[in-house]
C-alpha cells in the first residue's frame, strides 16, 4: 500500500466544501489582519470582504482557487491545494 497517495489527499479532506466559481470569479489577493489575525480578505476588483462575507460569496461561486472549512464552527476560506505554495492565503500580503 502506498501511503504517500494517502497523505495526498490530507489536503483537500481538511475542505468542508468546494464550490465551483463562476467565470467571472474574483480572486483574493490580500488579506485583512487585525492583531495578527485574519479578519477578511481583499479581492482582485480592489473590494475588501469580511470572512462571513467572503465565505458566502465564495459559495455563490464568487471567488476562485479556495474552499470552505470549518473550525469551531466557524466558517473560514482556505486554499485549494494545488501543489503550489505561492498562491496560498497565508503567503498572501497582508493589508
Amino acid at each position: 500500500m502506498d501511503n504517500n497517495s494517502d497523505l495526498s489527499k490530507l489536503p483537500m479532506m481538511t475542505l468542508k466544501d468546494i464550490p465551483d466559481p463562476k467565470p467571472d470569479a474574483k480572486e483574493i489577493v490580500a488579506l485583512v489582519k487585525q492583531s495578527g489575525r485574519v479578519t477578511g480578505y481583499q479581492l482582485s476588483d480592489g473590494q475588501m470582504l469580511g470572512k462571513e462575507q467572503a465565505v458566502s460569496l465564495a459559495k455563490n461561486g464568487g471567488i476562485q482557487g479556495v474552499g470552505i472549512a470549518s473550525r469551531k464552527g466557524s466558517e473560514y476560506l482556505k486554499s485549494i491545494p494545488d501543489g503550489n505554495e505561492t498562491n496560498n492565503l497565508g503567503n498572501l500580503p497582508s493589508v
